[in-house]
């Protein structure tokens, strides 16, 4: 019969938790669950947005080599730097893809000349790509060329 009574007085002694201090404890750690989870999302989200604009920038530079290689000889005559030669195009990113989430850019190459004496042209690569819903997105390459360079 001890054994009895001293359950039944843990029981009236109040040693459990009351509703309110468990809905607290509950509202604390889904606060704590959540912002664990945000921060996971938010993570991912960047690290989406870095791939397309790393493959924003390659496809950006690959225009712009693209652009140096063509022949440019003051001696014989010959330019083959100029933007007719290069049109706008609508290239797939170089990122993942997982049916049919396919990222395009559109690449715009512009040429100018800087100097006639001495000759030096710019050339310019804009790599124009969206980003989900949150707008578009522009990788900028610029660089400068002289002849038989």
């Amino acid at each position: 019969m001890k054994i009895f009574s001293q359950l039944s007085c843990h029981q009236n002694g109040g040693s459990g938790f009351t509703l309110a201090e468990v809905l607290i404890s509950l509202g604390i750690g889904s606060l704590l669950f959540g912002g664990a989870l945000a921060g996971y999302i938010q993570s991912a989200t960047r690290a989406e947005w870095t791939s397309y604009n790393l493959a924003g920038h390659s496809m950006a530079m690959q225009h712009a080599e693209m652009a140096r290689a063509a022949k440019w000889d003051t001696q014989v005559q010959v330019d083959e730097l100029v933007a007719s030669n290069f049109p706008q195009t609508v290239e797939a990113l170089d990122v993942p893809v997982w049916g049919t989430n396919t990222a395009y850019a559109t690449n715009t190459i512009t040429i100018s000349t800087i100097s006639s004496s001495p000759p030096v042209k710019m050339i310019q690569v804009a790599t124009v790509w969206a980003f989900r819903s949150r707008g578009l997105f522009t990788n900028l390459t610029i660089t400068y060329r002289s002849p038989d360079q």
